[in-house]
């Protein structure tokens, strides 16, 4: 039953990707790698994925504010990317966890496959900084946008598929969240939260700084600071580093609020 599944989802996407002018290459043939004057090239490099097509990572970074009348955006490609995504993540975690029961699996599959964690993802590889947003958009702090954010990435990841196919597209997915497994789906994400707020409150985005690393390697504690503006707004510690920074925009949320009251 579900490997028909898979057959299923794989001729939807298919027929999604068909949806744009450019069918993607044959599996054995690799994208050509000609020099050429690439402004998105850090972005390429961060993804592990080089574009045949430039012009689809550009439209994937292409919010519809940004689009002049007739101009492609990145909804049909956050469409596509989505069901991309979750047929990468779904067939990683087969792999992952072969012993797993749906249950589990499907509760994997949601803390990674959610608009905050694609968002904190998108990011981490700095994604926001290469969006095209119209002047209200970006006036409003849409950089820091959980939704904006977390569509734009999967646009890219549907960019992906259409120029490079499936196989492309689940390796990037898989060397962005292989590590990401085990976490609890419904964990609250105030570094996401606290990316929001400064965006809309300072026009800024926080920055992370590790003070101390202490203890044995078993039992490490990890102490982080942040910084907004110049500002230094929270003080974290955890028994890793991205717990630190969560405990730290934690204390940066509460820093804010008590400011408004």
């Amino acid at each position: 039953m579900k490997w028909r599944w898979k057959s299923s989802l794989l001729r939807r996407l298919s027929w999604l990707a068909g949806l744009f002018t450019r069918r993607p290459p044959r599996p054995d043939q690799a994208p050509p790698q000609a020099p050429r004057d690439d402004p998105h090239a850090d972005l390429e490099q961060t993804f592990g994925y080089h574009f045949a097509q430039p012009d689809l990572l550009q439209i994937a970074l292409t919010h519809p504010s940004a689009a002049l009348a007739g101009e492609p955006h990145y909804e049909r490609l956050e469409f596509l990317g989505d069901a991309v995504l979750d047929l990468a993540i779904a067939d990683l975690l087969m792999r992952r966890l072969p012993e797993a029961k749906e249950g589990t699996l499907s509760k994997e599959r949601a803390s990674i496959v959610n608009g905050r964690t694609l968002a904190l993802k998108a990011l981490e590889l700095g994604l926001g900084g290469k969006l095209r947003l119209g002047k209200g958009e970006e006036k409003n702090g849409g950089r820091g946008k959980t939704s904006i954010l977390a569509a734009s990435f999967e646009a890219v990841i549907g960019a992906i598929y259409c120029d490079g196919g499936l196989q492309a597209a689940q390796r990037v997915a898989e060397a962005l969240f292989v590590t990401e497994f085990g976490g609890p789906a419904a964990e609250r994400d105030y570094k996401t939260e606290l990316q929001e707020v400064s965006y809309r409150r300072f026009r800024a985005q926080p920055t992370y700084e590790l003070l101390a690393a202490r203890g044995p390697d078993h039992a490490k504690r990890f102490t982080t600071r942040i910084r907004i503006a110049g500002r230094e707004l929270g003080i974290g510690e955890g028994g890793s580093k991205k717990q630190s920074e969560q405990a730290a925009a934690r204390a940066a949320l509460h820093q804010i609020e008590q400011e408004r009251q």
